[in-house]
């Protein structure tokens, strides 16, 4: 096969469908754009897991005198009640699964309530009083936190004791939400490039039908009739997977950590993530490109 005529006819058929050609390169460059940003979110999600769910801890709320819950019949928690739920966390059965833990007091509760939420209305009224003393639990594999709610969620003096996981879990729900939501609008798009790439590749070889009508007579081989037209797909599809993947690390480089990282205090994606998803994005364009055009001038020539 001669490769120099192949791309001669291919650079042709790009500098007549100029116009679609672009079109697909803007289609692709969008819905690839899409792609890597789902595929980052997943990576941040993960980061995030990984960061949070080590520093979650287990609250052991106890019973104020304005509690309602079952085991606070007796009003607020007695001294007996609370040596109990402390040797409860440092016995035999509890203390393998827990890290460290720390008591808070009402005083504390209150001074952190203050600094939490100063200038709102809720600091000028609340008081210590209404306020939980506290039991914070950092286990050593946060995901056995059921154990410890099961062995003191009975116990008399506590209100409740609750898995800071279950706020993180609804966090990540949304998050997910999100990258899903992306990766749908990214299918939809895919499927339009794709749809795009066909229609160009039909109009390229419908404006040059007495060449390869000539070129059937002279026995050309299929092979060398199809990939111009490959040729074409796949350079759109190129062009607009790499704009893409330059798109991805310029929203990691300038937004993730040029301003996102600067105002929040945990982890986040960085060049590296985005530097692995950019061969994907591009091994992807091209492989739509390259089928799409390829199933394209098929069903045309059989036609």
């Amino acid at each position: 096969m001669r490769f120099g005529l192949v791309l001669a006819e291919a650079g042709n058929g790009l500098r007549r469908n100029i116009t679609m050609v672009v079109s697909v390169v803007l289609v692709t460059f969008i819905s690839l754009t899409f792609v890597g940003t789902a595929a980052l979110l997943q990576l941040q999600i993960g980061q995030m897991k990984n960061y949070w769910y080590d520093r979650a801890q287990v609250a052991v709320y106890l019973c104020t005198s304005v509690s309602t819950a079952a085991g606070c019949v007796d009003g607020e928690a007695t001294a007996e009640q609370k040596d109990a739920v402390e040797a409860q966390l440092t016995s035999d059965t509890l203390s393998p699964f827990i890290d460290e833990y720390y008591f808070e007091d009402r005083q504390q509760a209150y001074e952190n309530f203050q600094e939490q939420f100063a200038g709102t209305p809720a600091a000028d009224y609340v008081t210590p009083e209404v306020l939980n003393e506290t039991f914070w639990v950092n286990l050593v594999d946060p995901s056995q936190s059921d154990v410890l709610v099961e062995a003191l969620a009975g116990l008399a003096g506590v209100e409740q004791v609750v898995d800071q996981r279950r706020y993180l879990d609804q966090i990540f729900d949304v998050l997910n939400a999100a990258s899903y939501t992306a990766i749908a609008v990214a299918a939809i798009m895919l499927v339009a490039a794709a749809l795009l790439i066909a229609t160009t590749i039909r109009l390229s070889a419908f404006s040059r039908r007495r060449e390869l009508g000539i070129m059937r007579l002279v026995g050309a081989s299929n092979r060398f009739i199809q990939t111009p037209f490959i040729l074409e797909g796949v350079f759109a599809g190129l062009i607009g997977s790499v704009l893409a993947g330059g798109a991805v690390v310029a929203i990691v480089h300038f937004f993730v950590q040029g301003y996102l990282s600067e105002r929040l205090s945990f982890t986040f994606v960085d060049l590296g993530d985005a530097l692995l998803v950019v061969p994907l994005l591009i091994i992807v364009g091209v492989l739509l490109a390259a089928l799409s055009a390829g199933i394209a001038i098929r069903r045309y020539l059989r036609v």
